[in-house]
Protein backbone atom coordinates (compact mmCIF):
# COMPACT_ATOMS: atom_id res chain seq x y z
CA UNK A 1 0.00 0.00 0.00
CA UNK A 2 1.20 3.63 -0.52
CA UNK A 3 -0.56 6.48 0.21
CA UNK A 4 0.98 9.27 -1.32
CA UNK A 5 -0.75 11.28 -3.69
CA UNK A 6 -0.89 10.92 -7.72
CA UNK A 7 0.13 13.33 -9.79
CA UNK A 8 -1.69 14.93 -13.17
CA UNK A 9 -0.40 18.12 -15.12
CA UNK A 10 -1.55 19.54 -18.14
CA UNK A 11 -1.15 22.46 -20.00
CA UNK A 12 -4.47 24.17 -18.55
CA UNK A 13 -7.70 22.58 -17.74
CA UNK A 14 -8.55 19.61 -20.02
CA UNK A 15 -6.33 17.16 -18.06
CA UNK A 16 -9.92 18.03 -15.78
CA UNK A 17 -10.72 14.60 -17.69
CA UNK A 18 -8.85 12.34 -16.91
CA UNK A 19 -8.86 13.26 -13.33
CA UNK A 20 -12.41 13.38 -13.35
CA UNK A 21 -12.03 9.26 -15.01
CA UNK A 22 -9.21 8.77 -12.08
CA UNK A 23 -11.09 9.52 -9.25
CA UNK A 24 -14.08 7.64 -10.56
CA UNK A 25 -12.23 4.62 -10.82
CA UNK A 26 -9.59 5.35 -7.80
CA UNK A 27 -11.83 6.94 -4.98
CA UNK A 28 -9.97 6.12 -1.94
CA UNK A 29 -6.64 7.67 -3.86
CA UNK A 30 -5.40 11.60 -3.23
CA UNK A 31 -4.51 13.75 -6.24
CA UNK A 32 -2.19 16.32 -6.86
CA UNK A 33 -3.39 18.45 -9.77
CA UNK A 34 -1.23 21.25 -11.61
CA UNK A 35 -2.74 23.05 -14.61
CA UNK A 36 0.10 25.37 -16.73
CA UNK A 37 -2.29 27.66 -17.55
CA UNK A 38 0.62 30.42 -17.40
CA UNK A 39 2.19 28.70 -20.53
CA UNK A 40 -0.66 27.87 -22.54
CA UNK A 41 -1.03 26.60 -25.21
CA UNK A 42 1.04 23.36 -25.68
CA UNK A 43 -0.55 22.54 -28.77
CA UNK A 44 1.46 24.52 -30.57
CA UNK A 45 5.08 24.59 -29.58
CA UNK A 46 8.52 22.88 -30.69
CA UNK A 47 8.73 19.67 -29.35
CA UNK A 48 12.02 20.65 -27.46
CA UNK A 49 10.11 23.67 -25.74
CA UNK A 50 7.34 20.89 -25.00
CA UNK A 51 10.12 18.64 -23.70
CA UNK A 52 11.64 21.42 -20.96
CA UNK A 53 8.14 22.43 -19.88
CA UNK A 54 7.49 18.12 -19.45
CA UNK A 55 10.50 18.29 -17.09
CA UNK A 56 9.56 21.11 -15.13
CA UNK A 57 6.25 20.20 -14.50
CA UNK A 58 7.27 16.78 -13.58
CA UNK A 59 9.93 18.48 -11.11
CA UNK A 60 6.72 20.22 -9.78
CA UNK A 61 4.82 17.46 -8.85
CA UNK A 62 7.77 15.40 -7.69
CA UNK A 63 8.19 18.21 -5.35
CA UNK A 64 5.08 16.80 -3.72
CA UNK A 65 6.11 13.28 -3.53
CA UNK A 66 3.73 12.08 -5.76
CA UNK A 67 3.61 8.08 -5.97
CA UNK A 68 2.67 8.56 -9.78
CA UNK A 69 2.87 11.25 -12.65
CA UNK A 70 0.23 11.41 -15.45
CA UNK A 71 0.27 13.89 -18.43
CA UNK A 72 -3.23 14.04 -18.86
CA UNK A 73 -2.27 16.24 -21.89
CA UNK A 74 -2.59 15.16 -25.85
CA UNK A 75 0.51 16.87 -26.84
CA UNK A 76 3.02 16.31 -24.03
CA UNK A 77 1.72 12.62 -24.29
CA UNK A 78 2.19 12.34 -27.89
CA UNK A 79 5.88 14.06 -27.61
CA UNK A 80 7.25 11.67 -24.94
CA UNK A 81 5.57 8.90 -26.72
CA UNK A 82 9.02 7.22 -27.14
CA UNK A 83 10.42 8.73 -24.59
CA UNK A 84 9.92 9.50 -20.86
CA UNK A 85 10.57 12.89 -19.41
CA UNK A 86 13.78 14.50 -17.80
CA UNK A 87 14.53 14.07 -14.38
CA UNK A 88 11.30 11.60 -13.48
CA UNK A 89 11.90 9.43 -10.77
CA UNK A 90 8.48 7.55 -10.02
CA UNK A 91 6.40 5.54 -12.54
CA UNK A 92 4.73 7.67 -15.51
CA UNK A 93 2.13 7.27 -17.92
CA UNK A 94 0.76 9.38 -20.53
CA UNK A 95 -2.37 9.45 -22.46
CA UNK A 96 -1.74 8.56 -25.47
CA UNK A 97 -0.50 4.27 -25.69
CA UNK A 98 -3.74 3.46 -23.51
CA UNK A 99 -5.96 5.40 -26.19
CA UNK A 100 -3.96 3.61 -28.94
CA UNK A 101 -4.40 0.67 -27.25
CA UNK A 102 -8.21 0.90 -26.65
CA UNK A 103 -8.51 1.97 -30.63
CA UNK A 104 -7.22 -1.38 -31.96
CA UNK A 105 -9.36 -3.24 -29.93
CA UNK A 106 -12.54 -1.04 -30.63
CA UNK A 107 -12.18 -1.20 -34.57
CA UNK A 108 -13.98 -3.50 -36.56
CA UNK A 109 -13.00 -2.30 -39.94
CA UNK A 110 -9.22 -1.28 -39.48
CA UNK A 111 -10.20 2.57 -40.36
CA UNK A 112 -8.84 4.98 -37.71
CA UNK A 113 -9.40 8.31 -36.94
CA UNK A 114 -7.39 10.72 -35.02
CA UNK A 115 -8.13 13.90 -34.13
CA UNK A 116 -5.72 16.51 -31.44
CA UNK A 117 -3.65 19.46 -31.43
CA UNK A 118 -1.34 20.69 -34.03
CA UNK A 119 1.71 19.53 -32.47
CA UNK A 120 0.25 15.85 -31.31
CA UNK A 121 -0.50 15.58 -35.04
CA UNK A 122 2.70 16.29 -36.03
CA UNK A 123 4.31 14.33 -34.06
CA UNK A 124 2.80 11.14 -35.64
CA UNK A 125 2.48 9.30 -32.64
CA UNK A 126 -1.02 7.84 -32.31
CA UNK A 127 -0.25 6.19 -36.23
CA UNK A 128 2.79 4.55 -35.02
CA UNK A 129 1.52 2.74 -31.94
CA UNK A 130 -1.58 2.37 -34.10
CA UNK A 131 0.36 0.23 -36.81
CA UNK A 132 2.57 -1.42 -34.13
CA UNK A 133 -0.64 -3.29 -32.84
CA UNK A 134 -2.48 -3.41 -36.34
CA UNK A 135 -0.16 -2.82 -39.52
CA UNK A 136 -2.87 -3.31 -41.67
CA UNK A 137 -4.83 -0.29 -39.65
CA UNK A 138 -6.09 2.73 -42.36
CA UNK A 139 -5.01 5.91 -39.66
CA UNK A 140 -6.04 9.36 -40.72
CA UNK A 141 -5.32 12.34 -38.33
CA UNK A 142 -6.83 15.96 -38.38
CA UNK A 143 -5.45 19.01 -36.20
CA UNK A 144 -8.55 20.68 -34.58
CA UNK A 145 -6.62 23.93 -33.04
CA UNK A 146 -9.88 25.83 -31.68
CA UNK A 147 -11.37 22.86 -30.00
CA UNK A 148 -9.52 24.11 -27.16
CA UNK A 149 -10.54 27.91 -26.81
CA UNK A 150 -13.83 26.60 -27.74
CA UNK A 151 -14.12 24.21 -24.74
CA UNK A 152 -12.90 26.65 -22.32
CA UNK A 153 -15.20 29.60 -23.04
CA UNK A 154 -18.34 26.99 -22.52
CA UNK A 155 -18.92 26.10 -26.20
CA UNK A 156 -19.78 22.86 -25.71
CA UNK A 157 -23.55 22.22 -25.72
CA UNK A 158 -24.68 19.37 -27.92
CA UNK A 159 -26.32 21.58 -30.38
CA UNK A 160 -23.80 24.84 -29.86
CA UNK A 161 -23.83 26.42 -33.44
CA UNK A 162 -20.64 27.63 -33.20
CA UNK A 163 -19.06 24.78 -32.17
CA UNK A 164 -20.94 22.41 -34.34
CA UNK A 165 -19.70 24.23 -37.50
CA UNK A 166 -16.30 24.33 -36.96
CA UNK A 167 -16.13 20.57 -35.86
CA UNK A 168 -18.38 19.57 -39.46
CA UNK A 169 -15.17 21.43 -40.87
CA UNK A 170 -12.42 19.65 -39.05
CA UNK A 171 -14.28 16.18 -39.51
CA UNK A 172 -14.76 16.54 -43.29
CA UNK A 173 -11.31 15.06 -43.43
CA UNK A 174 -12.90 11.51 -42.24
CA UNK A 175 -15.56 12.00 -45.27
CA UNK A 176 -13.74 9.95 -47.54
CA UNK A 177 -12.42 6.97 -44.78
CA UNK A 178 -15.54 6.57 -42.89
CA UNK A 179 -13.56 5.11 -39.53
CA UNK A 180 -15.29 3.42 -37.48
CA UNK A 181 -13.46 4.44 -34.72
CA UNK A 182 -11.83 7.39 -33.71
CA UNK A 183 -9.40 8.97 -31.04
CA UNK A 184 -10.21 12.29 -28.94
CA UNK A 185 -6.94 13.06 -28.97
CA UNK A 186 -6.45 15.61 -26.29
CA UNK A 187 -8.21 15.86 -23.09
CA UNK A 188 -10.54 18.75 -23.91
CA UNK A 189 -12.31 17.00 -26.77
CA UNK A 190 -14.46 14.59 -24.44
CA UNK A 191 -16.54 17.38 -23.80
CA UNK A 192 -17.78 17.81 -27.07
CA UNK A 193 -18.09 14.16 -27.75
CA UNK A 194 -21.75 13.90 -27.77
CA UNK A 195 -21.82 16.74 -30.21
CA UNK A 196 -18.74 14.67 -32.22
CA UNK A 197 -20.56 11.50 -32.31
CA UNK A 198 -23.53 13.11 -33.54
CA UNK A 199 -21.47 14.64 -36.63
CA UNK A 200 -19.82 11.11 -36.82
CA UNK A 201 -22.63 8.95 -37.01
CA UNK A 202 -23.81 5.73 -35.62
CA UNK A 203 -21.56 3.00 -35.53
CA UNK A 204 -18.64 5.27 -34.77
CA UNK A 205 -17.23 4.56 -31.16
CA UNK A 206 -15.68 7.64 -29.79
CA UNK A 207 -12.58 7.02 -27.54
CA UNK A 208 -11.41 9.09 -24.47
CA UNK A 209 -7.98 9.14 -23.66
CA UNK A 210 -8.62 10.31 -19.87
CA UNK A 211 -10.82 7.32 -19.32
CA UNK A 212 -8.82 4.36 -21.10
CA UNK A 213 -5.58 6.18 -19.28
CA UNK A 214 -7.43 6.04 -16.03
CA UNK A 215 -8.05 1.85 -16.43
CA UNK A 216 -4.28 1.83 -16.88
CA UNK A 217 -3.24 3.66 -14.16
CA UNK A 218 -5.44 1.63 -11.85
CA UNK A 219 -4.44 -1.82 -13.27
CA UNK A 220 -0.20 -0.29 -12.67
CA UNK A 221 -1.04 0.65 -9.23
CA UNK A 222 -2.83 -2.74 -7.95
CA UNK A 223 0.08 -4.88 -10.01
CA UNK A 224 2.84 -2.85 -8.31
CA UNK A 225 0.60 -2.67 -4.85
CA UNK A 226 0.90 0.99 -4.70
CA UNK A 227 -2.67 1.73 -4.13
CA UNK A 228 -3.93 3.88 -1.51
CA UNK A 229 -5.82 2.28 1.76
CA UNK A 230 -7.15 5.28 2.75
CA UNK A 231 -10.66 5.67 3.63
CA UNK A 232 -11.65 9.58 2.19
CA UNK A 233 -9.13 11.06 -0.89
CA UNK A 234 -8.04 14.84 -0.96
CA UNK A 235 -7.99 16.62 -4.33
CA UNK A 236 -4.91 19.79 -4.28
CA UNK A 237 -5.38 22.12 -7.41
CA UNK A 238 -2.32 24.12 -8.63
CA UNK A 239 -2.58 26.70 -11.76
CA UNK A 240 0.64 28.77 -13.03
CA UNK A 241 -1.79 31.79 -13.83
CA UNK A 242 -4.63 33.73 -12.67
CA UNK A 243 -6.99 31.22 -9.91
CA UNK A 244 -9.85 33.79 -10.10
CA UNK A 245 -11.64 31.99 -12.85
CA UNK A 246 -10.20 28.20 -12.76
CA UNK A 247 -13.06 27.24 -10.09
CA UNK A 248 -16.27 27.86 -12.28
CA UNK A 249 -14.48 26.37 -15.46
CA UNK A 250 -12.90 23.23 -13.57
CA UNK A 251 -16.38 22.79 -12.38
CA UNK A 252 -17.32 22.20 -15.75
CA UNK A 253 -15.09 19.92 -16.61
CA UNK A 254 -15.24 17.99 -13.33
CA UNK A 255 -19.21 17.94 -12.96
CA UNK A 256 -19.08 19.22 -9.37
CA UNK A 257 -17.58 22.24 -7.60
CA UNK A 258 -14.43 22.05 -6.85
CA UNK A 259 -13.60 20.91 -2.84
CA UNK A 260 -10.42 23.52 -1.86
CA UNK A 261 -9.19 26.67 -3.11
CA UNK A 262 -7.13 26.48 -6.21
CA UNK A 263 -3.32 27.30 -5.13
CA UNK A 264 -1.24 29.83 -7.43
CA UNK A 265 2.39 28.71 -8.86
CA UNK A 266 4.56 30.90 -10.45
CA UNK A 267 6.14 30.58 -13.52
CA UNK A 268 9.09 31.56 -13.03
CA UNK A 269 9.67 29.36 -10.17
CA UNK A 270 9.18 26.22 -12.49
CA UNK A 271 11.68 27.16 -14.74
CA UNK A 272 14.86 27.27 -11.54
Amino acid sequence: MDNRPIGIFDSGLGGLTALKALRQLMPQEDFIYFGDTGRVPYGARSPQTLRRFAAEDVRFLQSHNVKMIVAACGTISSILSSEPPAGLAVPFSGVVKAAADAACRATRSGRIGVIGTSATIRSGSYARLIKQKLPQAQVVARACPLFVPLVENGYIDRDNPVTEMVARDYLRAFAEQKPDTLILGCTHYPLIAPLLGRIMGEGVTLIDPGRETAQSVKEYLLSHELQSDEKTSRTRYFVSADTEDFDEIAARFLGRPLECAVEHVDVDDLCR
